[in-house]
């Protein structure tokens, strides 16, 4: 089947929604949503974010901050804080009506209503010709015991959401439809 060419976009999706929380100047809540975050190593992660963000400068003062994984339940909310500017709208973690509690671990928020949150030490701020980012060491990882299975993480009950650049929908991830490192057995020889 021959393929057609398309526009040049963010192509590889499904990305995830990751919210991003830190501590203001004032100690009030920012939360911000960020598609373009992935494990830059097994403890690491890295978000694309422009130095333009409330959230960075709050990442480089404080030196900390939080990765949350929105799910289904609360999509709105997550959209919401994607879609306004803490820049513009200082109080706009409490216009979402979501809650959190300070991190025992780092100095920034746990955003109670996300099933996944991993809490995060700055490790440095990247600015080179490829963009932007921010990278974290992971010093926890907390999750709701609703979406734990035997200790682990059963990503059905997370109903996580990704961001399709596409069409910019969003898309819920809950079916698992094979075996990690045992599905391309079949075809050895």
């Amino acid at each position: 089947m021959a393929k057609k060419n398309i526009d040049i976009t963010e192509a590889i999706f499904p990305m995830p929604v990751l919210m991003v929380a830190t501590y203001n100047e004032d100690d009030s809540i920012d939360v911000m949503n960020a598609a373009w975050g992935t494990m830059y190593a097994r403890d690491h992660v890295i978000l694309t974010l422009s130095p333009t963000h409330k959230t960075v400068a709050n990442i480089k003062e404080r030196k900390a901050f939080t990765v949350s994984i929105a799910d289904a339940a609360h999509l709105v909310e997550a959209d919401y804080l994607g879609i306004v500017s803490a820049n513009d709208t200082p109080d706009k973690f409490t216009n979402s009506g979501l809650t959190a509690v300070k991190s025992e671990n780092v100095d920034a928020p746990i955003v109670n209503e996300f099933p996944i949150c991993l809490e995060c030490e700055f490790v440095e701020y990247k600015d080179d010709p490829c963009g932007h980012g921010v990278v974290g060491k992971v010093v926890n990882v907390c999750a709701d015991e609703k979406v734990l299975k035997d200790g682990r993480v059963n990503i059905t009950a997370v109903d996580a959401i990704s961001f399709d650049p596409y069409t910019h929908g969003y898309y819920s991830v809950t079916e698992r439809v094979g075996e990690a490192f045992k599905a391309g057995g079949k075809l050895k020889k």
